[in-house]
């Protein structure tokens, strides 16, 4: 793996004692790229909540970071309540800035006229429990005056639902029009409308399993690997390092693994084939091929919005993904929904392959499309229910307007 620093124009981010010491971009990368206290806060707000107690045993002073959009109506029964990804966060509209280190990872989905219309709902966005970017997580500065680091108790899909359920009570939201999630977020709202049946009016479920595989077990397991191998990872207490002695190639190294399930192997055929990056020869030795400068620059610049603890935190959070677990298996679980249901999916996904999804389709009675998921045809693999806007938020428009939904592969194959 190379290092550019060429690849980044955005400030660095010190540690929490140096706050007043910020780096010009040229340093090498942070050891975390979480948010910490006395960092602008951006558009986040925070609930500070009770102590938290997760199904594998622990407790932590509960704080979640949320984004908000729209007004919350006088009954409050227009609030849609928006889950991220693995690496995603509470900003899933609006640019980049202070407190915000790239641009909403949802763009064209939640505002004035768009599929979820703020001029008639009030969306939330939290960030998940474990996470980097507000909510309490590894990174968090534990009762004892330290960060949590690998300390963090382990937690489960259930635990990060229960997390959020907590914060709607404090928000006095009994209800929600609406819960969404993709990829991670969509078994999180999977769980929320088992866990919550009578909370929710609507489910949408994108991109997800009703359970992990093995495969995908596997992947999180040697993700986390790539940043435990890491010698910098120093067992997860590495947040007092300097500017580039953190374990920022294992981070970067588990990024780049993981973009190789979140993109189609016909794309990165189609974009890079065998092309050089340069007009060197890879075969010589010094060259590079464009697809690996491609995979190098997501996994540098994510060592700028993440943090290494808590990836390995979320993965295995992942992997405890089963809804099926003490409910008499999946399709018992899945018969427990009672929310209108629509399930998306795209047809080049391998990481959360189609067929998945229409099992989650086909096992909820409520789901608007009967047997089979909402099929979008993209070469973008698992990121194609983030970048195909057009299909994606048309198919939501017509589900929450309670319309017919537009032809889909799957109607049309």
């Amino acid at each position: 793996m190379q290092w550019s620093d060429d690849d980044f124009r955005v400030g660095v981010r010190s540690q929490r004692v140096d706050l007043e010491t910020r780096q010009p971009a040229r340093i090498r990368p942070p050891a975390t790229g979480a948010w910490l206290e006395g960092d602008h806060p951006g558009n986040r707000q925070f609930a500070a909540l009770d102590d938290f107690t997760v199904e594998q045993g622990g407790t932590v002073p509960l704080r979640i970071a949320y984004e908000s959009w729209g007004t919350l109506n006088e009954d409050r029964s227009n609030a849609v309540l928006i889950f991220h990804a693995l690496t995603g966060d509470t900003h899933v509209a609006g640019t980049a800035g202070p407190g915000h280190a790239s641009a909403g990872w949802w763009p064209g989905m939640v505002g004035p006229g768009m599929p979820f219309d703020t001029d008639e709902l009030f969306v939330i966005a939290p960030n998940m429990l474990g996470g980097c970017q507000g909510t309490t997580g590894p990174a968090s500065i534990s009762p004892d005056g330290s960060e949590w680091g690998a300390r963090f108790p382990r937690t489960s899909i259930r635990d990060q639902v229960r997390a959020q359920s907590a914060l709607a009570n404090a928000l006095g939201i009994r209800k929600f029009h609406s819960v969404v999630g993709g990829s991670m977020g969509g078994m999180q709202a999977l769980e929320w409308a088992i866990m919550y049946p009578d909370r929710l009016e609507n489910l949408v479920v994108l991109c997800a399993p009703a359970a992990i595989d093995a495969m995908n077990i596997a992947q999180n397991t040697l993700q986390g690997d790539a940043i435990r191998l890491d010698p910098a990872w120093r067992d997860g207490n590495y947040y007092d390092a300097g500017a580039g002695e953190g374990p920022y190639r294992g981070l970067a190294l588990a990024r780049r693994m993981a973009m190789l399930n979140y993109r189609s192997d016909s794309e990165l055929e189609d974009r890079f084939g065998r092309a050089w990056q340069s007009s060197v020869s890879p075969a010589g030795g010094h060259g590079r091929y464009s697809v690996e400068s491609y995979l190098d620059f997501h996994g540098n610049r994510f060592t700028r919005r993440f943090d290494a603890n808590t990836y390995i935190v979320l993965a295995n959070a992942m992997s405890t993904h089963d809804v099926g677990r003490g409910r008499g298996g999946v399709d018992a679980a899945l018969e427990q929904v009672r929310a209108r249901t629509l399930v998306i999916g795209v047809d080049s996904d391998t990481l959360f392959r189609i067929d998945t999804q229409h099992r989650i389709a086909a096992g909820i009675p409520t789901s608007v499309t009967g047997d089979v998921a909402f099929t979008v045809h993209s070469p973008f693999g698992h990121d194609g229910f983030l970048l195909e806007i057009r299909e994606v938020g048309g198919a939501v428009r017509a589900f929450l307007a309670d319309e017919p939904l537009p032809p889909h592969a799957a109607a049309t194959a």
